[in-house]
């Protein structure tokens, strides 16, 4: 007989505990498990039918390629600002801090409209750049754009607290004792943020794959070339083709599904490494 010992001296364990699982299934485990009983209508022919559509493995692999370079963007780009905004103290870093969470708090359709106009031929920056013959909005750099754009912040959130606790003594003892730049940055602070570094890069690429309303703005959603695939979910909810729609959003839930829990089974290997060092 399984026995759940109460953790902590708080009253409550069980009750909360149940509120916590009822509240999981219904939020997250009940939505699936409707998503995959819709699909069962088309059974395993109509599921493989829908899916290797050219026009939905184009998407496919436009989502999959965009989120993973706005994830790797992210991953630099956000470790830098974490960075900056930890270990300098300059006028305005409050406002630079309140910056980053700006795309948590904007609509996405807000953004969307705000990238469009500001990277189209005729904007401000997209005038500049169509000078020398590049567009960005209305291709798939600005999708990855807007991908960059709504991803960033989880890297920097998850990188910034492990860098505030890291004491500068340590990048100080190793420049002491002769490391280069680099020899600190890959040996000494990379080992300690890298568990949270994989885990905001995971919350940002599960961002992007489903990012909607800052893309279609931006994408020029033309088939086979800047048509995202949430895109095509949303086409076929329209059209009252239930089935396909979930089909193909089960689809890459399971890619989706794949990739992440590689960066968490990666996560958990690397602060197993971390906590048997201490």
């Amino acid at each position: 007989m399984l026995l759940l010992k109460q953790p902590s001296v708080l009253p409550g364990f069980t009750l909360s505990l149940g509120v916590s699982v009822l509240s999981l299934s219904l939020l997250v485990l009940l939505p699936f498990a409707m998503l995959v009983w819709t699909v069962t209508d088309l059974g395993w022919q109509g599921f493989v039918r829908v899916i290797s559509e050219p026009r939905t493995l184009a998407a496919v692999w436009l989502t999959l390629k965009m989120s993973l370079l706005a994830m790797l963007a992210s991953v630099l780009l956000g470790t830098l600002v974490a960075w900056v905004l930890v270990r300098y103290h300059f006028c305005g870093k409050d406002l630079v801090n309140a910056l980053v969470d700006l795309p948590f708090a904007l609509p996405t359709a807000v953004t969307g409209v705000a990238l469009a106009t500001l990277y189209a031929p005729t904007g401000w920056i997209g005038a500049i750049f169509a000078r020398f013959g590049w567009q960005i909005a209305f291709t798939p750099t600005g999708i990855w754009l807007a991908l960059l754009l709504v991803s960033l912040p989880f890297v920097v959130r998850a990188v910034q607290p492990v860098l505030a606790e890291l004491s500068g003594e340590y990048e100080e003892a190793a420049a002491i004792l002769g490391a280069s730049r680099l020899i600190i940055i890959f040996r000494v602070l990379l080992p300690e943020v890298l568990p949270a570094l994989v885990m905001g890069s995971g919350m940002a690429f599960a961002r992007a794959t489903g990012e909607y309303g800052s893309v279609i703005f931006i994408a020029g959603n033309v088939p086979f070339k800047s048509e995202i695939l949430p895109l095509i979910i949303v086409s076929k909810f329209e059209l009252f083709d239930l089935p396909a729609a979930a089909a193909v959003a089960l689809f890459m839930l399971i890619i989706s599904f794949a990739i992440l829990f590689t960066l968490n089974l990666w996560q958990w290997r690397l602060n197993r490494r971390t906590q048997g060092r201490y």
